[in-house]
């Protein structure tokens, strides 16, 4: 099925509707849409000790651009910019696959590897190691990518970031947020493995992270969740009164606390405890 699926990614870019944003950008015109990303660009390559206990080693690929647009992001300086990085044809990506024996995955990201999706599947198309597929994204795709990916991807690794549609709004500019993540965190859960990740915001504990923990708990099973302490204000969160400042303690075991009292199963790793 991947050359069909391939064959599909590719009618999608001719007016691009890979992510929600559904801005129309002839791609394959050599149009940049929302996202800025024309060709695949990557902009690292490694393994990945850092990651959830149970991927790693993680053989981790950075693509630059993303579908959103997060005043806080601290991956700023590859995902708000889609030309930086270097374009590398797929057969050359295949090629440093198959030479990461160790790995136990491949992890694909960003940025957010939606807008490169046709891409990863003609890697994959030609790969031999038949390892694991890692889905590392905030989950804005359209229902038409999430079936493409259906019977490729192993686990999603998943950003769940917003309880609600105004802070995903004005923190990230992502329309619907809301309506499209639950939808999509549903659709992967039918696929395959979903581990979620929650990174905890300064001043949204009751906005965002309790709601999304109460969502979780009340409609997808067996899943993990990674509630994650390691909040900074970058970029351009100085602008944003509520998260000007770095993520207290207290909130951080507000969060935790309320997701173990729901009896989710938490992920513990560097990136989730202060």
């Amino acid at each position: 099925m991947l050359d069909l699926k391939i064959a599909l990614a590719g009618r999608m870019m001719d007016s691009c509707t890979l992510c929600e944003r559904r801005c129309g950008a002839d791609r394959n015109a050599g149009k940049r849409g929302k996202c800025n990303v024309l060709e695949a660009r990557i902009t690292s390559e490694f393994m990945h000790y850092g990651e959830e206990p149970e991927l790693v080693p993680s053989y981790t690929i950075f693509f630059s651009g993303c579908t959103f647009e997060c005043v806080y992001c601290q991956n700023y300086d590859i995902s708000q910019y889609a030309s930086v990085g270097e374009h590398y044809p797929a057969s050359v990506v295949v090629e440093m696959i198959d030479r990461r024996k160790s790995a136990r995955n491949v992890n694909w990201v960003g940025g957010d590897p939606t807008s490169n999706l046709g891409f990863i599947l003609e890697v994959l198309a030609h790969s031999d190691a038949r390892l694991p597929q890692v889905w590392n994204s905030n989950m804005y795709l359209t229902p038409e990518s999430m079936k493409l990916l259906d019977g490729i991807v192993d686990v999603y690794l998943t950003d769940f970031k917003y309880g609600n549609n105004d802070c995903a709004r004005r923190l990230s500019k992502a329309e619907r947020y809301w309506e499209i993540i639950t939808r999509n965190h549903r659709l992967a859960r039918q696929q395959s493995e979903v581990m979620i990740r929650h990174l905890v915001l300064p001043n949204h504990v009751e906005c965002c992270s309790k709601p999304v923990l109460n969502w979780i708990a009340s409609n997808l099973e067996n899943v993990r969740v990674n509630i994650m302490a390691q909040y900074r204000p970058m970029y351009q969160a100085a602008e944003y009164p509520e998260i000007k400042g770095p993520l207290g303690t207290l909130e951080f075991m507000e969060a935790r606390g309320h997701a173990l009292a729901l009896g989710l199963e938490l992920v513990e790793c560097k990136s989730s405890v202060f």
